[in-house]
Parts: structure tokens; C-alpha cells; sequence
């Protein structure tokens, strides 16, 4: 299984034509990815991430301990080739996490929307949290999630998730 998940990442990145730098080179370039060339890094955790937009230009403006996150985004399963999960069509329907940091990890659980029943779990995948330190309020970024770093459905079922999360909202 996880054979077929490195095959559908490795996949998705070749029909894409995802250029992949490594963590030194999105350091040296500011921890941003380049759009032309279509730039995602590959982060340690495994997880790749392109930076859209930032987000606010108010460097003041990152995540904060117990704040809440609205999203907006769509989720595409990369095994079986199809979109499983969108909220980006329907105003009325947002997803909402409250963001914790401990002095060992982070975590997200949702409080509100949608997505929480579709999965039948509040816990927040994991690789949604790592873009957290790079970003500002209502940044987009895209992300490519093998399953250990998913929701609790890709890590049973080992399914990598492509991720296009057009706005990480920060309520304060």
C-alpha cells in the first residue's frame, strides 16, 4: 500500500509538473515557493507545499496559541484520481479548527462545518498544520499529503491527499 501511495505522489508530482526544491533552497528563497516554475517544497515531515499568497502583509498577523482557523479548500484523493471534499462552492458552509501548540506539539480539531462529519473525527490532518509557521492570515497554499500526515481516512486506508487550501482564515 504504501508502494502504490509513493507511486500516486510520484504521479501526480510528473502530471503536474510540479518542480520539488528542498527545504534549503525554499529557506535561501525566503520559505517561498516560485509559481512560474510551479515550486513545491518537500518538507521533512514528507509533506509538499507550495506557498500562493502569504497572506496578510502584516508580519504581525501568524497563528496565535487556542486561536480558531477558518478554511476554505478542496481535498483531492491522488490514489483514486478524484475530489472527495470542497466547501469552496458554497458560502454558507465553512470549516473551522481551534489551532493548540503545547510545549511538544501542535493540533488542530474542528469546532464547526462540514468536513468533521464527512470524516466522522475533529482531529485537523496533521499536514495542515505545517504550513502554520510560514504563512499570515488568509494565505493559500497547496499541498500534497502522504497519509501519515492526513486525516484519520488516508492514514487507515494509506490515501494521499492533494490539498488546495484557498484561504487559512485566523479569528481573532
Amino acid at each position: 500500500m504504501l508502494e502504490d501511495e509513493d507511486n500516486a505522489i510520484a504521479a501526480f508530482i510528473r502530471d503536474s509538473s510540479i518542480t520539488v526544491i528542498s527545504q534549503s533552497e525554499f529557506y535561501e528563497q525566503d520559505s517561498t515557493t516560485n509559481l512560474e516554475r510551479n515550486e513545491y517544497v518537500q518538507l521533512a515531515s514528507g509533506v509538499y507545499m507550495q506557498i500562493v499568497d502569504k497572506g496578510s502583509e502584516a508580519l504581525g498577523d501568524t497563528v496565535r496559541n487556542n486561536e480558531e482557523i477558518m478554511v476554505r479548500f478542496s481535498e483531492y484523493d491522488l490514489l483514486n484520481k478524484g475530489y472527495s471534499y470542497s466547501n469552496l462552492d458554497n458560502v454558507g458552509v465553512v470549516d473551522v479548527f481551534k489551532y493548540t501548540v503545547t510545549s511538544t506539539s501542535i493540533a488542530g480539531k474542528f469546532t464547526e462545518g462540514n468536513y468533521m462529519t464527512y470524516l466522522q473525527n475533529t482531529t485537523v490532518p496533521p499536514g495542515w498544520l505545517i504550513p502554520l509557521e510560514y504563512i499570515r492570515d488568509r494565505a493559500h497554499v497547496r499541498l500534497i499529503v502522504p497519509s501519515n500526515m492526513g486525516n484519520n481516512t488516508a492514514m487507515a486506508s494509506v490515501v494521499p491527499y492533494y490539498y488546495d487550501i484557498q484561504k487559512y482564515q485566523f479569528y481573532r
